[in-house]
């Protein structure tokens, strides 16, 4: 099998197909979150807590006090951006709870698993004989 053929096999199995279309909808997805984030909740969150922004959270490691990360990135001073995390925290919080919905929605449309009842095997023919040889002996 040549190389072209086996990545053809490879490229038109089931999963690959399904990756790909997840990583799409996926980056989609993100853009999306990150809007909502962003765009709207922060600014509410800012509301909410007087007009607190988180990206402008920061530590200036080298001892100094900066108004904002753009003038102590502009200065040289190295900074903990914890703001930043906190923003990255909510993301993933936004996104794990839209996909969690996401998900919740679709298994409404799922079919229930069908519940396939065992049944046990009748007896074998050689079983059948043995019952019948053993019922003539307990019958003398």
């Amino acid at each position: 099998m040549g190389f072209v053929a086996e990545f053809k096999e490879f490229v038109a199995k089931g999963n690959v197909l399904d990756l790909a279309v997840g990583v799409i909808i996926g980056a989609a997805f993100g853009k999306i979150v990150t809007a909502l984030t962003e765009d709207i909740l922060l600014p509410l969150i800012g509301l909410a807590t007087g007009g607190l922004d988180f990206r402008n959270w920061f530590l200036a490691l080298d001892g100094n006090s900066y108004d904002t990360m753009e003038k102590a990135k502009a200065a040289g001073a190295a900074t903990l951006n914890f703001g930043l995390f906190l923003n990255a925290i909510l993301y993933f919080v936004i996104i794990a709870f839209c996909v969690f919905l996401i998900v919740k929605f679709a298994n409404r449309f799922k079919r229930p698993a069908e519940v396939v009842v065992a049944v046990e095997p009748g007896p074998t023919k050689d079983q059948l004989l043995l019952m019948e040889i053993r019922d003539a002996l307990r019958s003398r």
